[in-house]
């Protein structure tokens, strides 16, 4: 039988629209989710009152602020009444329309000032806490789909650990120091560009954390910069990073008309120096990839001339060779250069001197009597497996990439020196030797 439904008196709109004042002012929460964000609670709040709200009808127009509560009992002969929240007495039901009979669902309207101010104030409280989490839960999604992409926020707050940015429509973003390049120096207001690396729930708050230093970043950076890489005609087959220092990146392309390595540099350098510039001067070498190792080697190497390359593909290891004045290049400030080549190429690489003429010398291996082995160790981990070799490099530049104190260093110079019965004294100037990094027009950046 059909529902009749009967008018008591008029809902209190004014009352509803205060308690619903500071909703206008949450974002992200569509219609769709806000008028069901607005069932669940009413059919909460009725639930505490009642002990059950399936049978209750809720209409909410969200434009208007209009809310109908409606009780559907079925009407039943006096005295027979079970469940006082689902039926209603035939007596009762008459009160209101006279015309009832038993057997009928009476669907009357419920005015909001029956719940009392405190349960409106409760109502209250917990729509803005369900649309809350609903805009949370939007800005999780939101920016779950955007891993990986390039962002643009302002510093909001400035921690010790982190700082904290916002984006433009208000959400709170994460980046720690961690992933911010060295030399990066913000102050509050200053805009930031980022990539979106992680995004998780902890507890009901989203965390979006950013990055600076994830080779994804300087991938999208490529991207915006060169319009080849955008379309497809260039791609870029792996990125290795030393964060503010120094990256490689190899890029190929099927097309045989196109220069993958010019098209990123650009002429004179044009589109590149802006990514250099973002990331605090990085040096970037750009290489073109081929599947032949030797040859890929050889590039990744850059700016280091190799003169031959031995592989042992089994135990991914390389023994190159180069010339006396290349190997410090092969090896760069720190070993920066062979660790950057090693991750690139995905073979562990060793570097040897090779000479075209007899000079008399010793291996570090006949050392260890009077040297620490793992000093030795250390010596030969950056490439320098002689004594000759050794001592050719100044000592502050035999500390640094050797991670040895200076005092130290002076005392390896010393103990191989009087192998060969030579004058130390070029070795122990402090002055720390310039590298040419720049090997062609695919390495730009400053200068080491």
């Amino acid at each position: 039988m059909a529902k009749r439904k009967v008018k008591t008196h008029e809902f209190d709109r004014e009352q509803f629209k205060e308690a619903l004042t500071e909703l206008k002012d949450l974002k992200n929460v569509d219609r769709v989710n806000l008028i069901n964000i607005i069932e669940e609670t009413f059919r909460t709040v009725l639930a505490k009152k009642y002990g059950s709200a399936d049978n209750f009808d809720i209409f909410f127009a969200p434009d208007r602020g209009d809310l109908e509560v409606y009780w559907n009992r079925e009407i039943v002969e006096d005295g027979k009444v079970e469940d006082p929240n689902r039926q209603i007495e035939h007596s009762e039901a008459i009160k209101i329309e006279p015309d009832f009979e038993v057997g009928e669902t009476l669907s009357q309207k419920i005015p909001l000032e029956e719940f009392g101010h405190r349960a409106v104030a409760t109502l209250k409280q917990t729509l803005q806490g369900r649309v809350r989490d609903v805009e949370k839960d939007n800005i999780y999604k939101k920016y779950k789909d955007r891993v990986g992409e390039i962002i643009t926020a302002e510093v909001y707050q400035i921690w010790k650990k982190e700082l904290l940015l916002k984006d433009d429509e208000g959400h709170e973003l994460v980046l720690p120091r961690d992933q911010m390049i060295p030399g990066d120096f913000y102050k509050k207001g200053d805009m930031v560009k980022a990539i979106v690396a992680k995004v998780e729930m902890k507890g009901s708050t989203p965390i979006i954390t950013l990055s600076r230093t994830s080779p994804v970043f300087l991938e999208r950076l490529f991207e915006a910069e060169i319009p080849e890489i955008e379309d497809g005609l260039i791609s870029i087959r792996k990125i290795v990073r030393s964060p503010g220092e120094r990256a490689k990146v190899a890029v190929e392309t099927h097309d045989d008309r196109i220069d993958p390595v010019g098209a990123c540099v650009g002429v004179k350098g044009t589109r590149i120096h802006g990514i250099v510039r973002e990331l605090r001067n990085e040096n970037i070498d750009v290489i073109n990839f081929t599947h032949n190792m030797p040859l890929l080697i050889q590039r990744a190497l850059s700016p280091a001339k190799i003169t031959s390359i031995r592989l042992d593909e089994d135990n991914h290891r390389a023994e190159v060779f180069l010339k006396p004045d290349q190997v410090s290049l092969a090896i760069g400030k720190g070993g920066q250069n062979i660790r950057l080549a090693s991750r690139l190429t995905g073979y562990e690489i060793d570097v040897y001197r090779d000479t075209d003429t007899e000079i008399e010398d010793v291996p570090l291996d006949e050392f260890r009597d009077e040297i620490d082995g793992w000093i030795i160790d250390q010596l030969k981990a950056i490439g320098l497996d002689t004594a000759r070799a050794v001592l050719e490099i100044p000592k502050k530049e035999l500390a640094d990439r050797a991670d040895l104190e200076e005092e130290t260093a002076q005392y390896v110079l010393d103990v191989l020196a009087r192998e060969f019965e030579e004058d130390a004294g070029d070795n122990k100037d402090d002055t720390e030797s310039d590298e040419d990094d720049e090997g062609d027009d695919a390495s730009f950046g400053e200068e080491e």
